[in-house]
């Protein structure tokens, strides 16, 4: 034993530099040619884990709200308005500005007593602990790779905990300028902002060497979980580089695994050391053995089908030598059990049939992959999943047609479930907004000021009449969308989608299966598993407490996209506690890392969502989308909301309405019309 880490060691920085050179091409220790590099990364790694920590820390910090500054503005406008009715005296000032630090400090003791509580405090330990043991694991490969184990935990105790941000202004090299990449640019500088290092001062060509060979050596973990990924943003920007420049070296590198795998003879000794490592390893991975197990493997043997296969000159093609890819991969270059478990399920899709174990409880629960046009089975595989839920379907193509925007970068899934029950959702949900009985409600609840302390009594008479025909679809769904929740979080855990960064996104109730299905994460504290989510017109609460545990099991974007003009959301929601608070109608307070986009001027209405999910998406930033989709999406909103208001003006056209003033409701032959309509479109379904 003592033999072969005596070999990988002088494989990894001894031997003659420039016969390595001439037989292996470059390698970390020829692109970090002195000592104060190979330093200056270790470093670097130490101060962005160190960052990534401390962002766990303040989840649980009640002091940190992440929106302090625009809350104090808001209460401060309140007060300009009051003052406006008449000239406050001298005293007034000083009064309003007592009750906004009053407010403040009865907020703080709440927000305190929240973090406190015995499940929070727990959830909070256990997320700081899988964190740590992951940041062990990364430091000590890296170590292994540029320094001896004692030195990399030396340099990991410089870590600097404070930002140290370059001083000239970021520019991110790698991609080609355009406005959509500038939007993309600005979320990532803001969410993962450059750490100072030497490194920068290196070329281009050298800085992307680094981020491929520590990509490859997160990947030797045998995992390539949302903090790898997260750490390897953080690096990118720190260096320089783009996303789009990790995007495309992750799916070249996805493609070179995939390939190998599929060339590689599983021999009975192989699998034996497969089977026998996954048994030992948990799905939460620990320290112990990891990085020896990829020293074994490159003395081992296991490296030798990976160069046999011409693959190490593959992930390679951009200038790391094959030996040196397939020495940071360790047993991953030479397995292909371990490249499928990567995968999941050996790079095989996830289809309904590999998902019945975890749907003893949702109907018609599956996978739906949405292949890239032109892309091989193979070529389709990437090293992240993306899995968009829609929340009504107007037909059954719409489980997958709003996902289609999701870019190159992802492997993109739509997940199916409880097809007739959104579909009956989708029909009803079509007649109330296209009803007389909608748009006379909706006047009037713009006359009302107070939008968010609308309850079932104050709602027009006409409108309750009607909503029978939405109460039960939006109910029987509701309840189906909180199983599904619990379904994913299930198949989630179990690896159903490999070792790989999951993103989620969904509209109404698809937001409603991601938020059930991250509280799940947090009760079974579930970490490294997701990278972002992007929640559009959530119909479930804004409470902090429960956002709060969201934001723990992610580690990168939580974005909760709502909409103050969504009434439909509102009156959906009228018999639970409006008064609350909705993510769908209002802003998340008081949870640091939590994104509030208001979407009101894209979504006027519930139903828009459908459309509108790849135009939020491209508002705010996110990384990877098909530009070309959006465009179309985009055009189909302006046509769907075109579309819905000639068909109320139809209906209020088609219906006799008693000459009464303001006092008129839409009476019960409109209801029943809708009724008709309702029956109608179900039966065609």
């Amino acid at each position: 034993m003592a033999s072969m880490f005596g070999k990988a060691s002088t494989f990894l920085s001894g031997g003659n530099e420039d016969t390595k050179k001439q037989e292996e091409g470059e390698s970390l220790t020829t692109v970090l040619e002195t000592a104060e590099d190979r330093s200056s990364l270790t470093i670097l790694i130490s101060d962005v884990t160190e960052l990534m920590r401390k962002q766990i820390l303040d989840t649980f910090d009640p002091k940190e709200t992440g929106a302090e500054e625009g809350q104090v503005t808001a209460l401060s406008n309140d007060s300009d308005e009051q003052s406006n009715v008449e000239k406050p005296s001298d005293k007034e000032p000083d009064d309003e500005l007592q009750k906004i630090l009053e407010k403040q400090k009865s907020d703080l003791v709440k927000r305190e007593k929240e973090v406190n509580e015995e499940k929070m405090v727990a959830l909070k330990t256990s997320a700081l602990e899988f964190f740590d043991d992951w940041r062990d694991t990364v430091v000590i490969r890296v170590g292994e790779v540029v320094n001896s184990r004692r030195t990399a935990k030396d340099q990991s105790k410089q870590a600097n905990p404070e930002i140290t941000k370059p001083n000239d202004q970021p520019v991110l090299e790698g991609i080609e300028a355009n406005e959509q990449e500038d939007t993309i640019t600005d979320a990532l500088l803001k969410l993962y902002p450059p750490v100072e290092t030497a490194l920068r001062k290196l070329t281009k060509e050298k800085r992307i060497l680094v981020l491929h060979s520590m990509l490859l050596l997160l990947l030797s973990l045998e995992h390539y979980n949302a903090y790898s990924r997260t750490l390897l943003l953080y690096l990118a920007t720190s260096l320089g580089l783009s996303a789009t420049v990790l995007s495309e070296d992750e799916k070249k590198v996805a493609r070179g695994l995939l390939t190998a795998a599929e060339k590689m003879s599983a021999d009975e000794e192989t699998k034996k050391r497969a089977e026998d490592n996954a048994t030992a390893r948990k799905w939460k991975m620990g320290v112990a053995g990891v990085a020896g197990a990829a020293l074994i493997g490159i003395t081992g043997g296991l490296a030798a089908p990976l160069l046999a296969s011409g693959v190490g000159t593959v992930l390679g093609g951009i200038g790391l030598g094959a030996t040196a890819t397939a020495g940071y991969l360790g047993a991953l270059a030479g397995s292909g059990v371990l490249v499928g478990g990567l995968f999941g399920a050996y790079g095989a899709k996830m289809t309904s049939k590999a998902m019945e174990q975890y749907t003893r409880d949702v109907e018609d629960f599956a996978f739906v992959p949405i292949p890239k046009p032109g892309e091989s089975e193979t070529d389709a595989r990437r090293l992240r999943v993306a899995i968009g839920i829609s929340g009504w379907l107007g037909d059954k193509d719409e489980v997958v047609k709003p996902w289609k925007c999701i870019g190159p970068f992802q492997e993109t899934f739509a997940l199916r479930f409880e097809l007739e029950a959104l579909m009956n959702l989708g029909n009803a949900l079509t007649s109330l907004v296209t009803s007389a009985a909608w748009s006379y409600a909706k006047s009037e609840i713009i006359k009302r000021t107070v939008f968010a302390a609308l309850t079932a009594g104050l709602w027009p008479l006409g409108l309750l009449k009607a909503s029978r025909i939405i109460d039960n679809p939006w109910s029987v769904a509701n309840q189906r969308a909180q199983k599904a929740g619990e379904v994913l979080a299930d198949a989630l855990i179990n690896k159903a989608q490999g070792e790989r960064p999951v993103t989620l996104v969904g509209y109404s109730l698809g937001a409603k299966v991601i938020y059930v299905c991250l509280q799940q994460l947090a009760e079974r504290k579930a970490f490294g598993l997701i990278e972002n989510v992007v929640l559009l017109g959530a119909p479930t609460p804004c409470n902090s407490a429960d956002w709060r545990r969201i934001r723990s099991v992610v580690t990168g974007r939580v974005v909760n996209a709502y909409s103050t003009n969504d009434y439909i959301l509102a009156f959906l929601y009228r018999s639970s506690s409006i008064q609350f608070g909705v993510a769908g109608l209002n802003p998340v307070l008081n949870v640091k890392g939590i994104e509030n986009v208001d979407v009101g001027d894209l979504v006027k209405g519930h139903t828009l969502y459908r459309h509108a999910t790849a135009p939020i998406l491209k508002r705010i930033g996110f990384e990877d989308i098909d530009l070309q989709e959006i465009d179309r999406e985009e055009e189909r909103l302006a046509e769907q909301e075109k579309k819905e208001e000639e068909e109320r003006q139809a209906a209020e056209n088609s219906t006799k309405k008693p000459d009464v003033g303001d006092k008129q409701e839409v009476g019960d032959e409109e209801v029943h019309r809708m009724e008709q309509e309702f029956e109608q479109k179900n039966k065609l379904s």
